[in-house]
């Protein structure tokens, strides 16, 4: 028939033999082609199995999808060479055998432009060492496996469609090996992707799986996969199973719109999670099982979960690692239990938590640096006997109880601060232990420690105040407390001299209770009490004063006493009962390198902290590299990390115009200022915001976003540095080195600091340090010489020390 009739076109390398014939048949065609001819088939269905043992190339001669592959029985194209098919319609209806077979260590075909539409055990089959590349593929099969490797396989997936799988969509064993790019794999059933055995590997870029009756990503038997800028969603199981030993990657990628966890590690498994977003899942975003069991996420956000479930489940001895991540709109956030399992967890955020942020039990132990627990029912709850673990510079904050310790827990808490509790700050009963050091429970509604039942908890140089009810509250004996300071203990009264002969009176008696009723005096710390009262921070004159001695700067320490001013008049007016003003405390430094921005923030953050403005005063610097990450939403999470550590003092945002470059575009510099916009907006009374830059270039800047410029309430101008104020600079760093400069060395070194370049490169007092090293230096090559340099000699800097 005519439409059967194939067309070859021989392409052998010498060009007289070359010739073309027609067919009537594939069979024919192919046992009369050779090596590098191409098959050129005409519309119709072809009632035959193809076998291709040599290097040729079947093509569609009117495009994909008119000419059809359909036997009665058996594997319809079967490759054992490097061949190539373009644009058929492969059809298999034999349930025992696969619509394509690529099998051999010879074989490596090529499928462009084909679909597969089989009812068969398998779609598409690799095996036996064979390679495969599909491009522009679809591969159906209702009844069986879409696509599997097995034997040692190799394929590569590009720009593929495997769908309507009975079975999984994409089955890579027995050692084999997958690349996928911009590939889909949905409505399959069992899972999208299954790995299994030992030497599987799958790495996928750019793909999406979804709809599929099971787990998205199924990986067992010592499997590997690794996923790039993929997606997982709409899946009737977990979006990932893990087990036995298996080990995936993903780093970008999406999981969300899951019913059950959104990953599930068992049996020694590991997961590495990297700047990818779990939301939206049923049970867990990570269910970790099994001792040897491994879990890793950084830069990852995990959010909105559908359902009543911890977001991060950590059992029968398993290890969860979290750096660099937010989790928020949880019922509870991160729960370990049972002995031998374990969390850690750096510079993380934790909020809008409906339970706990972090519960430990069962032995387990979680151990928390830097990390911020915001808006949650408990901050951390260690529930029983050997359950513990150690906190680090945490911060809680608007909770109802921050931390509780119970039935014989023993965590271990250095330089955390528990802010806005409902209840307790910290809460220990039951037979808890706990140590905290240095830890500070303020602005609470209820007792900052309350320790009941006689528990023998350790404070060590712990602080509270303006807690509602009492700093310290401690019920029976049992706490052991060591210089812990309250503001509801006021100082003792100063001792009189007793009078001439008169007895000594009784010692007053000993408590380890320190309360106060609400709307008395402060009690008086009793004698042998463990808890003091506050000490006087520095007063913000110390700091002013430390201001008045920078060189220069005189509009700038104009501008910062105003402020000062007007916080300090507020604070009388508010005790007066007048209404005070609120100025707006966020700050504008322009100005060029080196003239002191960052000193001046430092001690502004100070001050504002003396006067009960800001809770700490710390100064947190950043600059657009730790603001802005490389994928979409990284930036809101580094930018909102940044401003949670710099909670309760100063982020000062230094070049902040590279944020808004003039033809940035889709530069994600803005979503940086749009999330510190808002966050200024929701926190304003807890972060001073500081940014700087050249003068024109922040003009620009503060155009970006339509709410930056009405953020700060003032811009403060930092002039260069003048010849004789840089000398001035140089001087200081003389006396603080021990060295000395001769009147014809200030001389010379005035003449050179006003004959220096003031271009792009000028570093004002960074200039004015780097010319003393340089001095320094010359000074030492200088004095190496001599025999034996007297006192005089080795500080005394003279006019040749002087930058050539």
């Amino acid at each position: 028939m005519a439409e059967h009739r194939v067309r070859v076109t021989q392409d052998s390398g010498s060009r007289w033999r070359r010739r073309a014939a027609d067919y009537e048949t594939l069979g024919e065609a192919l046992a009369a082609a050779e090596h590098g001819d191409t098959l050129t088939l005409r519309p119709g269905t072809f009632r035959e199995s193809v076998l291709l043992d040599k290097a040729v190339h079947l093509v569609a001669a009117d495009g994909p999808g008119t000419v059809r592959l359909l036997p009665a029985a058996g594997v319809p194209l079967t490759v054992t060479a490097a061949a190539g098919v373009r644009g058929l319609v492969i059809e298999a209806s034999d349930s025992a055998a696969p619509a394509v077979l690529v099998t051999g260590e010879d074989a490596a075909a090529e499928l462009t432009d084909c679909r597969v539409e089989a009812r068969s055990a398998v779609g598409v089959e690799v095996a036996a060492g064979a390679g495969a590349t599909l491009r522009g593929c679809t591969v159906a099969n209702p009844t069986g496996l879409g696509v599997r490797l097995r034997d040692e396989a190799r394929a590569l997936l590009q720009d593929c469609e495997l769908t309507m799988a009975g079975q999984a969509g994409l089955a890579v064993l027995g050692g084999s090996t997958a690349h996928l790019e911009r590939s889909r794999i949905h409505h399959a059933s069992g899972a999208g992707l299954l790995l299994a055995d030992q030497g599987s590997s799958a790495e996928l870029t750019g793909c999406e799986i979804y709809e599929v009756r099971g787990s998205g990503v199924q990986a067992e038997a010592r499997a590997t996969g690794r996923l790039t800028d993929c997606t997982v969603h709409r899946v009737s199981g977990n979006g990932l199973t893990l087990d036995t030993e298996a080990e995936l990657t993903l780093t970008g990628c999406r999981l969300h719109d899951l019913p059950e966890n959104a990953a599930d590690l068992r049996g020694r498994s590991r997961l590495g999670l990297h700047r990818s977003t779990v939301h939206s899942f049923g049970r867990g975003a990570l269910s970790v099982w099994d001792s040897g069991t491994h879990a890793e996420a950084s830069a990852c956000e995990i959010h909105s979960a559908t359902g009543d479930y911890p977001a991060l489940w950590v059992s029968d001895g398993a290890r969860v690692e979290l750096s660099d991540c937010t989790l928020r709109d949880l019922p509870d956030a991160l729960f370990v239990l049972d002995r031998g399992s374990s969390a850690a967890a750096e510079n993380c955020s934790f909020s809008r938590i409906r339970s706990s942020a972090v519960s430990v039990s069962g032995g387990a132990t979680a151990d928390l640096t830097a990390c911020r627990i915001q808006q949650a029912g408990t901050g951390l709850w260690f529930r029983d006997h050997s359950s513990g673990g150690r906190l680090t510079d945490c911060e809680i904050a608007e909770v109802a109880t921050g931390v509780i310790v119970t039935k014989g827990a023993d965590p271990v808490l250095r330089g955390c601060s528990i802010r806005a509790s409902s209840d307790a700050g910290v809460y220990v009963s039951a037979q808890g232990l706990g140590s905290f050091e240095e830890c500070r429970v303020s602005h609470g509604k209820g007792f900052g420690f309350h320790i009941i039942d006689g528990c023998r908890t350790r404070l060590t140089r712990c602080r509270a105040e303006q807690n509602g009810r009492a700093g310290f509250e401690f019920s029976e004996p049992g706490p052991v407390a060591e210089a812990c300071v309250s503001d509801d203990v006021a100082p003792p009264p100063p001792l009189a001299l007793p009078a001439p002969r008169a007895l000594a009176p009784a010692p007053a008696p000993t408590t380890v209770t320190v309360a106060a009723v609400v709307g008395t005096a402060p009690l008086t710390a009793p004698a042998g009490s463990p808890i003091a009262p506050l000490p006087d921070c520095r007063p913000a004159d110390e700091a002013l004063a430390e201001l008045d001695a920078l060189v220069g700067l005189a509009t700038v320490k104009q501008e910062v006493r105003t402020l000062v001013d007007l916080i300090s008049v507020g604070r009388r007016r508010e005790r007066a009962g007048l209404k005070a003003p609120s100025p707006r405390r966020h700050l504008v430094f322009t100005g060029a390198p080196g003239t002191g921005k960052t000193t001046v923030a430092r001690l502004y953050g100070e001050i504002l902290a003396s006067l009960g403005v800001l809770q700490r005063g710390h100064l947190i610097e950043v600059a657009r590299v730790d603001l802005v990450g490389e994928h979409i939403g990284s930036t809101a999470i580094r930018t909102q990390a940044a401003f949670e550590q710099a909670r309760g003092g100063v982020l000062f945002v230094d070049e902040a115009y590279a944020l808004a470059p003039p033809d940035g575009g889709r530069d994600f510099g803005r979503e940086a200022i749009d999330t510190l916009v808002k966050l200024m907006e929701d926190h304003r009374d807890e972060v001073v915001v500081i940014v700087a830059g050249y003068t024109a270039e922040m003009e620009h800047f503060l155009a970006a976003n339509p709410g930056l410029s009405s953020r700060f309430s003032r811009t403060v101008t930092f002039p260069d540095y003048s010849a004789s104020e840089l000398l001035e600079i140089a001087r200081a760093q003389c006396a603080e080195h021990e060295y000395e400069m001769a009147s014809a060395t200030e001389g010379a070194l005035l003449d050179h600091f006003a004959g220096i370049d003031r271009g792009p490169g000028f570093g004002n007092g960074r200039t004015a340090r780097q010319v003393f090293e340089t001095m320094v230096e010359r000074h030492a090559m200088r004095v190496a010489q001599l025999a034996d340099p007297s006192t005089e000699d080795l500080q005394l800097l003279v006019p040749a020390d002087l930058p050539g």
